[in-house]
């Protein structure tokens, strides 16, 4: 692993350092990032920006709805943008699973209609893992900065609706 790849070890604090390539925003309850894989074009995750924080409820509930609506953020760019750059952009897809990397984070997964049919309808993890292994690139500058306009853009709206009142019940 060369110093370049050192902040794969630490996603959150480097991304509090700024020093996470793939982060395209700064959100409510963390970062926006874009996916080092790309064999489904647009996949971004949430990573909390609470590096003690390995599954949803370990934060406090207005964290997790902060949490949960940052997520629905960033899918709701990741539509807008991936139908622009694909007119077989199909819906998208969100996971928050926490099983291989012990740190809070949801996925957002573009689905599409040129995906092969026996996997289209099932959960992205039914793809093999050698059809999973499309790097990050350069090829990629273009999504990457539509995304990240998008989230930026989106962020404006959605911080008033973020916002847990403070007489919220359960809180």
């Amino acid at each position: 692993m060369t110093a370049m790849d050192d902040w794969r070890k630490d996603r959150i604090r480097s991304a509090l350092r700024g020093r996470n390539p793939t982060v395209l925003a700064r959100l409510s309850s963390g970062f926006a990032v874009i996916g080092d894989t790309q064999f489904l074009p647009g996949y971004c995750l949430l990573l909390s920006d609470d590096p003690s924080a390995d599954r949803l409820a370990d934060l406090p509930r207005a964290r997790r709805l902060a949490f949960l609506a940052d997520l629905d953020l960033i899918g709701e760019a990741v539509q807008i943008v991936c139908k622009r750059h694909d007119p077989q952009f199909r819906r998208v897809n969100y996971s928050v699973f926490g099983n291989l990397d012990p740190i809070l984070h949801g996925h957002v997964h573009p689905r599409y209609d040129w995906e092969p049919p026996e996997l289209l309808r099932g959960p992205v993890s039914h793809y093999p893992a050698t059809a999973r292994m499309v790097p990050l690139g350069p090829g990629h500058d273009q999504l990457r900065a539509d995304l990240a306009t998008e989230i930026v853009r989106l962020s404006a709206d959605y911080d008033e609706l973020a916002r847990v009142p403070e007489d919220f019940p359960g809180l």
